[in-house]
């Protein structure tokens, strides 16, 4: 049976890594849900891949239309960024399982927006410390480091990833990312019981 399978995490929790590595996996056969934001590009990612990279005109364009599923907008030291799932025309459940990532609230939308079983959750959890030295290496990188936006998603994660918000979620499986070849190993697992589950 196909689903989506939606790629949640707290910042820096390798999310990004995960996503792509089960979209290269050509055995999964996952295609990319239409993700969007309206935050600046980062060193290192390309438009349409990590997300596409747009415009505050563009998303009200997509709203107006009718095609936005789901959306968050996060008060940024940089002023608003804008988070949003596309209901993209050329999704076939019938025919094929796609690959989310996002937030546990935009989770909670889509799982409310498509059939009942159809969104299967993929939590990836890092320790706090751990997570906390990846997000400066990465910040580092960038031209223009943005550190105290950096502070603000890593404390936010904390309200927007509480344990109480879990379980509401009925997120109960958790995928540990300290080795990666491990971690994704048992994602794949994962992936392959669900689509063997009928909805």
């Amino acid at each position: 049976m196909n689903k989506i399978f939606y790629i949640m995490g707290k910042s820096a929790s390798g999310k990004d890594s995960v996503y792509r590595y089960l979209l290269e996996r050509s055995g999964l056969g996952l295609r990319k849900m239409t993700l969007y934001t309206t935050r600046p590009i980062r060193a290192g990612e390309e438009n349409g891949r990590e997300y596409y990279f747009v415009d505050e005109e563009r998303f009200a364009a997509l709203q107006r239309q009718g095609r936005v599923a789901e959306a968050r907008t996060y008060q940024t030291e940089y002023g608003p960024w804008i988070y949003f799932t596309a209901d993209d025309p050329d999704m076939d459940l019938s025919r094929f399982s796609y690959l989310g990532i996002g937030t546990l609230e935009s989770y909670g939308k889509l799982r409310a927006y498509y059939k009942e079983g159809t969104v299967c959750p993929i939590y990836i959890e890092v320790e706090d410390g751990e997570r906390l030295q990846r997000a400066l290496l990465r910040e580092r990188r960038e031209d223009r480091p943005r550190y105290q936006e950096m502070c603000r998603r890593f404390l936010a994660d904390d309200e927007d990833f509480s344990q109480e918000k879990l379980l509401e979620a009925g997120i109960v499986r958790r995928f540990r990312n300290e080795a990666f070849d491990e971690s994704v190993r048992e994602i794949v697992s994962y992936i392959q019981e669900q689509r063997k589950r009928r909805t």
